[in-house]
């Protein structure tokens, strides 16, 4: 890592978690993996406050461990997780775009505690939007519980790994840090839950729900408490999923701009069949028949077949090739080219960067070099129609700006 990142690394721990877990963060950053007594030692701080920073990190899913043949347990800093701390407020905001309020502050409580379980969560959301509401008011559990499942559902949230059973049952030493792990299938299950009750209004610390001051209370017994209904299942949000949203809204958005609105809804029709299908880091979405991007088009969205299957033609034949047709069954069988869409999209990024620079000439000559990759000056010159001592200037400034490169050609 640079330095520069590692000082914002360094911010932003301090910020979110305070100088003791930034200074433990921040050290493994620059050293790597290392054991707790070593890092103890290296940072002058105790054994126990280690321990705490280090499960600070862990539940934020900041560090990693990992167990060595030695027995020996190692710790290591996730720097690019740490730097996605900047884009929390974006998460949110997407959260809160896509699933109300409700949705914000599920995404919101699940950022700032790392990992917690669905009925806690539940709970938490519940009473801060009871809070915000008129008097007599209350959020219902019930409500917050079915915008959860829907995030799990479009793979916003998903489960933490476990400690497998077996483990927990062996009658054998323990070892020396838990092996979590998780089935595919089980990462968006959702326990059945039947979570009844209504959010809870804070009340000022001297007086209870009926007026009675605090002393006057009779005290309760703790030896009865219900257990807690989905006990160590854990939900964390999914950042690769809120970044595969991000990677679709330009799609969407750039088809927009290069045809109609039409067209970039029927893309974002087939996005969204394929979001949950389509791992993230797929060159394709899966392939999908025109029948069924017809009959997932949004409601009152009034095309006719015969329109749609003309829009997806012109989509699969443009230069661009953000479309491509992948076979002739179910009235025609279309995909996303995901990569050439985003390759699109940072030429057109690096495009836009050049002209603000260094002007539109610029930008002509730097399209031109990126679509035959190497060219002579002279064919510069004959190429972009601009004359020799201005396409040399040009040339020269994108070159000690490094734009383009010089490549010296042997005889």
């Amino acid at each position: 890592m640079t330095q520069a990142e590692i000082k914002l690394c360094s911010l932003l721990l301090q910020e979110h978690f305070g100088e003791i877990v930034e200074k433990i963060g921040v050290h493994l950053i620059r050293t790597g993996s290392q054991p707790l007594r070593v890092i103890a030692h290296d940072t002058g701080t105790s054994l126990d406050q280690v321990k705490k920073a280090l499960c600070v990190l862990i539940q934020h899913n900041l560090v990693i461990y990992q167990v060595h043949k030695r027995g020996v347990v190692e710790y290591e800093a996730q720097c690019s997780r740490v730097l996605r701390m900047l884009r929390y407020p974006r998460y949110i905001y997407t959260a809160k775009t896509l699933y109300s309020d409700t949705g914000e502050l599920i995404v919101e409580e699940l950022l700032l505690n790392g990992k917690m379980t669905m009925s806690a969560v539940v709970k938490k959301v519940a009473d801060r939007l009871t809070e915000t509401m008129e008097d007599g008011k209350t959020m219902d559990y019930a409500e917050v519980s079915n915008t959860f499942v829907r995030l799990v559902d479009t793979h916003f949230v998903q489960r933490c790994p476990l400690v497998p059973a077996t483990e927990n049952s062996d009658t054998g030493p323990p070892p020396p840090a838990p092996t979590l792990v998780i089935n595919e299938k089980d990462m968006y299950l959702v326990p059945k839950l039947s979570l009844i009750g209504k959010g809870k209004r804070r009340r000022s610390s001297d007086e209870d729900a009926t007026g009675e001051p605090k002393a006057k209370r009779p005290k309760q017994t703790t030896g009865n408490k219900e257990p807690i209904p989905d006990d160590g299942i854990y939900w964390q949000t999914n950042l690769d999923r809120f970044h595969q949203h991000f990677r679709d809204q330009a799609i969407v958005s750039a088809v927009a701009n290069r045809m109609d609105q039409t067209s970039s809804e029927i893309v974002r029709t087939m996005l969204r069949m394929s979001e949950v299908t389509t791992p993230s880091g797929a060159p394709f979405t899966q392939p999908l028949s025109s029948n069924e991007i017809f009959r997932s088009l949004p409601v009152g969205y009034n095309i006719s077949k015969q329109v749609l299957d003309q829009y997806l033609t012109l989509l699969a034949d443009d230069p661009l090739e953000f479309v491509g047709k992948s076979g002739d069954s179910g009235g025609g069988m279309y995909v996303i080219n995901l990569h050439k869409a985003l390759g699109s999209l940072a030429t057109a990024t690096l495009e836009s960067v050049v002209q603000e620079r260094f002007g539109s000439r610029c930008a002509r000559i730097f399209r031109l070099v990126l679509q035959k990759k190497h060219l002579e000056q002279k064919q510069v010159e004959d190429f972009a129609m601009i004359p020799a001592k201005e396409a040399k200037d040009m040339l020269y400034k994108m070159l000690s700006e490094n734009f383009i490169s010089l490549q010296v050609g042997c005889l």
